[in-house]
């Protein structure tokens, strides 16, 4: 873009130093550094737009063709001509056509239905007259995971 030769990047470092001074140029260069900075980002987003532009104008391009490929297509063969979805005779002769299956047989006999009430489990004689199940001895817990040192302090009292 812009063709800068190191003698001139020299010429222009020393008019610089002579213009405005050591005391100043940083200032400067911080100046013109955001300037820059501010006029590659319009020319990026001025690029990143025109190349959307270019895009979408393809894209359309595409889509004619597409869709004057799909008329062509279309008009070389034409779509056969289907029975209307809403045909009752043409549907009741293709299922008197196939043959049905017979369901599985069981030979099992069928379940009486008389009977509605549910199977009874057998109760321990505690629980059928009290209604509340009855512990008749207390639960042992063992702890596994005691130290050894725990047994001889049991041991000892």
């Amino acid at each position: 873009m812009l063709d800068v030769a190191p003698t001139e990047l020299l010429v222009v470092v020393v008019v610089a130093i002579l213009i405005i001074g050591p005391k100043d140029l940083p200032k400067a260069m911080r100046f013109v550094g955001q300037w820059v900075g501010r006029a590659r980002a319009i020319s990026r987003q001025f690029r990143s737009g025109i190349d959307a532009v270019i895009r979408e104008a393809e894209l359309q391009e595409l889509e004619k063709k597409w869709a004057a490929e799909n008329e062509r297509i279309m008009r070389e063969h034409p779509p056969e001509s289907l029975p209307a979805p809403n045909d009752e005779k043409t549907v009741e002769s293709e299922a008197d056509s196939e043959p049905r299956p017979e369901p599985p047989r069981s030979d099992a006999p069928p379940p009486d239905k008389d009977d509605d009430s549910e199977p009874q489990l057998p109760l321990d004689s505690t629980i059928a007259e009290s209604g509340k199940p009855e512990l008749t001895e207390k639960p042992v817990i063992k702890d596994e995971g005691a130290s050894e040192g725990a047994d001889k302090d049991a041991a000892t009292r």
